[in-house]
């Protein structure tokens, strides 16, 4: 298949240091070239990638825009992005949209099937007026969960495609370490705060290794700041793909104290790829993400995540890793979209309503699913 993945260009593909949809991304368009899809990825000019990348713009946008630069410019980048796209449309048997509902108009002003796999939170005030607009456009949720807030719109779900990693970038470490990891964004809903109190409970060392968005900045230096001059806790900072693996492969547990909807949580796979347990409130999609009592403890309360810790020494380490291998490698997760293609591509060859193709396209499309 001609296939064409649309990133986001806040960061490059893959990220130098975090970025989870960027990452996400990467790994997909990695492994669908290795099985013979002509791939094409509109991404950043800075990405890293073994398909055809086509620049949105010559730079990730935050490592060379400030905050009020990102608010001004990101979104009317993002949609000379999409222009583009629509210019090559032609090209392509499947458009693959990775930037959420930007994309929603384009789907109308083309007649190649577009899907946009969904990764931020949808319980967001006035979100469900945009979804409402286009309820034709085929979307993929990365959990179930995800879907939620908007049972109510019944929308054009095609499937639920968890993410995935590339497995082998993580070393698996059989033996556990003698210090806690918080990995991830210092923001309020992530809660850096109960890891930090999880680990001084405990007495246990914590090793935070997370970025600061310019929006948490405020929430960073009133809150989080002043609780990281205890002895137990090291603040690492934003660390690169090495930095996290051996972060992670070296750590007893990794804590994912979240108090928000996580539509999926990459942190919680890249940990367990490692061996690593993972000890996690029980918000979002972590009860689809884990297994409680094999790759780690669903808690309810701070007081459960702390007591958890005690269990985690009996926990097999290689379940955690096989766990990553079955449901969230990159292999299993490019299966699931190539799924999804293969349902856009026999919808269209059917040429149900609310799709506009023509005699030509069905049977190009007929030919690839043949």
């Amino acid at each position: 298949m001609r296939i064409a993945l649309i990133a986001p260009l806040y960061e490059r593909v893959p990220p130098e240091m975090y970025g989870g949809t960027e990452r996400v991304v990467y790994c997909l368009a990695e492994e669908l070239v290795r099985r013979g899809h002509a791939v094409t990825l509109f991404a950043s000019g800075d990405s890293l990638t073994s398909a055809e990348l086509v620049p949105g713009a010559p730079q990730s946008l935050r490592r060379r825009m400030t905050r009020d630069q990102l608010v001004m410019f990101g979104p009317p980048l993002h949609l000379a992005m999409l222009a583009q796209v629509s210019q090559r449309a032609d090209e392509f048997d499947i458009i693959h949209s990775h930037i959420d509902h930007w994309a929603f108009p384009f789907s109308r002003l083309i007649d190649v099937p577009m899907v946009s796999t969904i990764h931020g939170r949808l319980d967001v005030p006035d979100l469900d007026s945009i979804f409402r607009l286009y309820p034709e456009t085929a979307l993929v949720s990365i959990s179930d969960s995800q879907r939620r807030p908007f049972d109510h719109l019944k929308p054009n779900w095609v499937a639920t495609v968890y993410n995935g990693i590339t497995t082998d970038r993580f070393t698996f470490n059989p033996e556990p370490g003698d210090y806690l990891v918080f990995l991830g964004r210092l923001s309020q809903e992530k809660r850096p705060d109960r890891a930090i109190e999880i680990a001084r409970r405990v007495g246990m060392p914590l090793k935070i290794a997370a970025k600061v968005d310019p929006l948490d900045q405020e929430y960073f230096q009133t809150q989080i700041e002043p609780l990281l001059h205890h002895p137990l806790i090291e603040y690492v900072g934003e660390v690169d793909d090495t930095g996290k693996d051996e972060l992670l492969c070296r750590a007893y547990a990794t804590l994912f104290p979240i108090d928000w909807p996580e539509p999926f949580g990459l942190t919680m796979i890249e940990s367990l790829a490692c061996g690593t347990p993972v000890i996690a409130m029980r918000n979002g999609s972590v009860p689809e993400v884990m297994v409680d009592g094999v790759t780690g403890f669903i808690c309810e309360t701070v007081d459960e995540m702390a007591a958890a810790l005690s269990g985690v020494a009996g926990l097999d380490r290689a379940a955690c890793r096989r766990h990553v291998e079955s449901r969230f490698s990159a292999e299993v997760m490019a299966d699931g979209y190539e799924a999804v293609y293969r349902t856009l591509l026999e919808r269209e060859s059917m040429a149900i309503p609310g799709v506009h193709t023509n005699g030509h396209q069905r049977e190009k499309v007929r030919l690839l699913i043949a």
